[in-house]
């Protein structure tokens, strides 16, 4: 398979473009691209620094620039190099000056503003940090979402991902020899969700974990009848308090936080009464 060269250009943090290369590539196997990546392009003297390396290693230009000099020089030399140069948004945003009856700003980076959802996720970032692991159950009432899961179900990294959305997450660890504080079992605000997997896929998950931090890799936090015995305790409480429950073994976090909104969504519908129960999704 030959090599591509993928190049990158934005006039502001890259992450969108990054993020629509990513669920592009992701559809063709085992490509053999190596990416360019050239976030905050807002002079003149820097697309020139960018072109030459375009010319150096020829290969797709995908680029999300406002400035019209700035795009009009490099869809200019892209196709004197006989290169694709593909504008990544301009369709979606020419549908929405239709649909909205109005320009758009052509201002970089304007979805990074400081403005009332900036301040929302920085707030989200900062409880979730705070109330990692079970910590300060005395604040999980103000939590959006408090995900429940034994070692290692990703609840740590789903939080996470779900504050840079915006939503305040708490989460808790189910233990054997030490339940979760009655708290968890009396709130009313917060959506409850526990996280299962399968037991083989938790126990090469915590023997990894055991790797990496140096430290003997069969003990009783991989025997399989100890995690299976987890595995159940934590499906009893889920099943217990009609808690849903997502199945994590072939998700990815993404994926997981995903459905999770899903369910914050649909909760905040009216609908019709349903059997309470927890069926993993």
């Amino acid at each position: 398979m030959a090599r591509l060269h993928l190049h990158l250009l934005s006039d502001s943090t890259g992450e969108t473009l990054e993020m629509i290369a990513k669920a592009a590539l992701a559809q063709f196997d085992d490509a053999d691209v190596i990416r360019h990546f050239w976030p905050m392009v807002r002079s003149q003297q820097h697309l020139e620094r960018i072109l030459a390396d375009i010319a150096a290693n020829p290969g797709l230009v995908l680029y999300t620039l406002v400035n019209h000099d700035t795009r009009s020089r490099l869809e200019e030399r892209c196709r004197s190099l006989g290169l694709p140069a593909i504008a990544a948004l301009d369709q979606v945003t020419d549908a929405l000056e239709t649909v909205l009856g109005q320009e758009a700003k052509a201002k970089p980076g304007r979805q990074h503003a400081m403005d009332a959802a900036y301040f929302q996720r920085v707030e989200a970032i900062q409880y979730t940090i705070a109330h990692d692991d079970g910590v300060a159950w005395e604040d999980w009432e103000e939590a959006n979402i408090v995900l429940a899961g034994v070692s290692r179900s990703s609840k740590t990294p789903t939080s996470i991902y779900l504050a840079n959305r915006g939503y305040r997450v708490a989460n808790v660890p189910i233990v054997i020899e030490s339940p979760p504080p009655p708290a968890l079992f009396g709130l009313r605000q917060p959506l409850v969700v526990g996280l299962t997997t399968a037991p083989e896929r938790l126990i090469q998950v915590r023997r990894n974990r055991l790797l990496s931090l140096n430290q003997a890799p069969e003990t009783a936090y991989v025997d399989l009848d100890r995690v299976n015995a987890e595995v159940q305790f934590a499906r009893r409480i889920f099943a217990d308090n009609g808690w849903p429950v997502i199945d994590v073994t072939r998700r990815s976090i993404e994926e997981t936080a995903a459905a999770i909104i899903n369910l914050l969504n649909e909760r905040a519908e009216p609908r019709e009464p349903a059997m309470t129960g927890a069926k993993p999704i």
